[in-house]
């Protein structure tokens, strides 16, 4: 198996979650806080594709597809588009509010699409280069990537548990 093919199955892994997990929910299940206070499934799935959009983007050299494509406006959140979720407060994370599943589903596709299409031009010495100097050691293309999908597939798990306590009655 070549390292590309691992990487895409792994970031396919968090597509078929993302896709399980906005199944069936309603504008108010994606915007339900547990407890009142904790993030919900909308914001979680915007915050991963975001995440990730933001994260390949810059180390592919490209426009983030937020903007690019134009999933800021059809999202319509009221947040500065450059905007991914890190750090919010509980204020923030209420601002995330959207209008159907399938829009979301929509923008976490079109952010997988772009993903696999860097993946699959990567050549084993890509993974090597240098990405983030911010950081001892600095770190590389093939450490970025592992820790996207490892962001992604925690954010799902949350998700997932939340969309369980919906279910249960218990949110």
């Amino acid at each position: 198996m070549e390292f590309n093919d691992l990487l895409i199955d792994a970031y396919g892994r968090a597509q078929e979650r993302v896709h399980a997990i906005l199944e069936d929910l309603a504008p108010g299940q994606l915007a339900m806080r547990p407890g009142g206070g904790g993030n919900s499934i909308g914001w979680l799935i915007w915050h991963l594709a975001r995440i990730q959009d933001d994260h390949i983007a810059d180390v592919a050299g490209t426009e983030q597809l937020w903007t690019a494509e134009g999933w800021a406006g059809k999202l319509g959140l009221p947040l500065d588009v450059a905007d991914t979720g890190y750090g919010h407060s509980s204020t923030q994370v209420d601002l995330v509010r959207v209008s159907s599943a399938g829009l979301l589903r929509g923008y976490f596709d079109a952010v997988h699409e772009g993903t696999v299409r860097y993946l699959r031009g990567l050549g084993e010495a890509d993974l090597d280069r240098i990405v983030d100097t911010r950081w001892n050691p600095p770190v590389t293309l093939g450490v970025r990537l592992v820790s996207v999908v490892d962001d992604c597939l925690e954010h799902c798990g949350q998700a997932a548990y939340v969309k369980g306590m919906l279910r249960r009655g218990e949110a």
